[in-house]
């Protein structure tokens, strides 16, 4: 005793079909969904955000993670200049950042003395106006 394949409905149908497509092709439908009937590509721009998951995978969520970097090539030449271009630009970004919070830092104390000193002037007028 066989039984036949289960169908698929046609909104299984119509995912695959555009998975086929990868994220062109659900954004080319949304968009000819806002075109054609607003809900529409209100409801596609919702089914991909939140059902399928689509924007929430990055480049920087894999870089992160280290499987941009791991992967060899084949080539140990290459590979190690990857290693030592990476580790480079790490360094240049730690002392990027570095710079920064020393930047923000003295923003800080600039604008902290500065209130300070508008505080005092404020301070010292309301004082000799009493007097």
């Amino acid at each position: 005793m066989t039984t036949a394949p289960m169908q698929m409905s046609w909104p299984r149908r119509a995912e695959s079909w555009l998975d086929g497509f990868g994220k062109s092709g659900w954004i080319a439908a949304m968009v000819l969904g806002f075109i054609l009937f607003w809900p529409v590509g209100l409801a596609l721009l919702a089914y991909m955000i939140w059902g399928k998951q689509m924007f929430g995978k990055s480049c920087r969520s894999k870089w992160a993670h280290g499987a941009m970097v791991a992967r060899p090539s084949g080539n140990s030449a290459f590979d190690a200049y990857k290693s030592d271009t990476l580790r480079r630009l790490e360094d240049e970004q730690a002392a990027f950042d570095a710079f920064l919070a020393r930047l923000r830092e003295a923003k800080d104390k600039a604008e902290f003395d500065q209130f300070m000193e508008d505080n005092r002037r404020r301070r010292a007028t309301e004082t000799s106006e009493i007097a």
